[in-house]
């Protein structure tokens, strides 16, 4: 029996880990990074060890230090949740060579599936179908995908839609593939249009692989899921029931044991499915299975590694789950990816509610990891109702400090074409970008902004605290509060404040409640810096005050290209004196596990370069600079 069990991962992962340690009387061991030392699931296990570093190549990464963590905590067995070392076979031979219960599959069986190229064969053999390209495609093989072959999560993923495109994408996948995996081995396969992600849940036992069920995770942006669901929504019963089969097949043909899922590509089109990969390890979107079948995923891990007896837990499929991963990032800004103080972090929960997170209000998204932080999983009797109670949870939460990707998830939940299953991989592409933190009508969260600030500096001041706010003897002119999207003007005195065409309820420094056509509502206003957050039953709006006086020393040359996020410069594909066109590359920046180009803004001349390939840069800081041809 397993009495101490470090979790090798981090954040929302590790905290999902020791829940169900807890529950079952498991004491916990975190390890952590320097940039995670404050992060909640540190506090949440009972014991912690440090990883000096902060990059994943320091920390994470390294099974030598993992695996003297554990022996210093007294640990008798190690969970590698879901990334970093999850499906690395040389850390499962290290966990055991050292006498450890690893929490996984053998390290055979990951090794079978780690190499996608390996896998696609076994699979062939296993008579379950597969997608193959030619070797010397031609215009009629397109689209094609290029893939890492030890990846996942989207990275080392690129579409070719012409045949010239091919060497710089593959150049390209092989670079991200390489800093994601350690591994710059990529393959090509066709790329289905429209196509579904449908994955098979499997818990492989000495007694043979039981199937969960199945999931739809076809809304993907860079080919990272964001929502999934379970059942999957428009299988007919024989197709769902050859997915089952055929992912109980993929388990048996490598002798699996342990939770995985089998991952396929569906054509709808065609009802047909294609084998992609099989993923060694629990999924990040576990939670809509359990919460269909009525199972704990990770407790029935932990039974297969302690060799019990494990029969089919599940009490069948009740009712529909969706969960959506909610991102620090701008879909706006092709998914630039945030980092940053999450000022305020609140997610509603219970009654069919559940979240996993890694955050809370306070924390620091680090520049090093992942940008998830939460996932939030509705559970009703209908795919419909699931939807709507889930939208209303995110239209709940409360979420200040960051740009997240809460409008985008929102309006896929609220679309027509969704709410009948017809979501594809192309779903989130074909979706309209909505315009982040802004809703259609601004007045009302902008005038309570405007409000709360002025009950603010009201009950801060410390001399004349009996007159009122904004009192003037002969008022000749309004009040003016100004932020970066536009300007308040109001009036306060003894009948204290108006707002033309508003009805001014109530004013406190942190709720103010208007009411316009005889309807009332109540702004809940949140003050960071010059950040304004203002939170209502209609949705949430970021402002940011503009400051009375601009500080020279902030003023940048026209033309300065900044660095969207903290990062480090991987290449730089111009020179000084160079003549550009506008969109063409000038530098490619990581990130947050991603590379992002940063382009010129217009046509011109490289007037300047302030960094090289290996640069690390801030947030704001000057790259480069573009002359504009006048």
């Amino acid at each position: 029996m397993i009495q101490r069990l470090l979790v090798a991962n981090r954040a929302e992962i590790a905290s999902r880990v020791f829940r169900t340690c807890r529950r079952l009387g498991i004491e916990t061991v975190a390890i952590h990074s320097d940039a995670d030392a404050d992060l909640p699931y540190v506090r949440e296990a009972d014991h912690a060890v440090r990883l000096p570093g902060s990059t994943p190549a320091e920390t994470y990464l390294r099974t030598d230090l993992v695996v003297e963590a554990a022996k210093r905590a007294g640990a008798d067995a190690i969970h590698p949740g879901y990334g970093f070392l999850s499906e690395n076979a040389d850390f499962a031979r290290a966990v055991q060579a050292v006498g450890l219960t690893w929490v996984g599959p053998h390290p055979d069986a990951i090794d079978a599936m780690g190499s996608k190229i390996a896998a696609k064969r076994i699979m062939a053999t296993a008579s379950v179908p597969v997608l193959e390209a030619p070797d010397e495609p031609t215009e009629a093989d397109l689209p094609l995908i290029v893939k890492a072959s030890a990846g996942g999560g989207g990275r080392g993923m690129r579409i070719v839609r012409t045949l010239a495109e091919l060497p710089g994408e593959l150049e390209r996948a092989r670079a991200e593939a390489a800093s994601a995996f350690g591994d710059d081995t990529v393959f090509v396969e066709p790329y289905v249009e429209r196509g579904r992600h449908v994955e098979v849940q499997v818990l492989g036992t000495p007694d043979g692989v039981i199937v969960l069920g199945e999931r739809d995770c076809s809304l993907q942006r860079r080919h990272q899921k964001v929502v999934e669901e379970s059942p999957a929504p428009g299988l007919s019963d024989p197709t769902r029931e050859a997915l089952h089969d055929a992912g109980r097949a993929a388990a048996a043909a490598i002798d699996y044991l342990g939770a995985g899922t089998v991952e396929f590509l569906y054509d709808a089109a065609r009802d047909t499915f294609f084998f992609l990969e099989m993923n060694t390890r629990l999924q990040v979107e576990h939670p809509v299975t359990e919460l269909v079948h009525g199972v704990d995923l990770v407790e029935l891990q932990l039974a297969v590694a302690e060799g019990g007896v494990v029969t089919d837990p599940s009490t069948g499929p009740t009712g529909h789950a969706i969960e959506v991963r909610l991102y620090a990032e701008d879909p706006a800004a092709d998914y630039q990816p945030q980092s940053g103080l999450l000022t305020v972090f609140e997610l509603p929960t219970g009654d069919g509610l559940r979240v996993d997170a890694g955050f809370e209000s306070g924390s620091t998204v680090s520049t090093h990891y992942d940008a998830m932080l939460a996932k939030v999983v509705a559970h009703a009797p209908t795919r419909e109702q699931a939807a709507r109670k889930l939208a209303g949870a995110l239209r709940r939460a409360r979420i200040h400090g960051l740009t997240t990707n809460r409008d985008q998830l929102l309006a896929a939940l609220a679309d027509p074409g969704f709410l009948a299953g017809e979501v594809s991989t192309a779903f989130l592409d074909e979706l309209p970008a909505p315009v982040a933190d802004e809703p259609e009508d601004s007045t009302g969260p902008t005038t309570a902004a405007a409000l709360a600030l002025a009950a603010r500096a009201g009950a801060a001041r410390t001399v004349q605290r009996g007159l009122p706010v904004a009192w003037r003897n002969v008022p000749s002119q309004p009040q003016r509060t100004e932020f970066e999207s536009g300007t308040v003007e109001w009036w306060g005195g003894r009948s204290g404040y108006r707002v033309d065409g508003v009805e001014v309820v109530a004013v406190a420094a942190d709720r103010v409640t208007l009411g316009h056509d005889g309807l009332r509502t109540s702004y809940d206003v949140t003050v960071a810096g010059d950040r304004v957050d203002v939170d209502w039953p209609g949705g949430h709006l970021a402002l940011r005050r503009v400051p009375r006086f601009t500080d020279p020393a902030d003023a940048v040359a026209s033309g300065s290209l900044l660095a969207p996020m903290p990062g480090t410069v991987v290449q730089v594909a111009v020179e000084a004196g160079q003549q550009v066109e506008a969109g063409q590359p000038v530098l490619v920046l990581e990130a947050m596990k991603m590379q992002h180009t940063v382009s010129a803004p217009h046509a011109g001349t490289v007037a300047e370069i302030s960094v090289e390939a290996g640069s690390q840069v801030a947030a704001g800081e000057v790259l480069a600079v573009v002359e504009e041809t006048a």
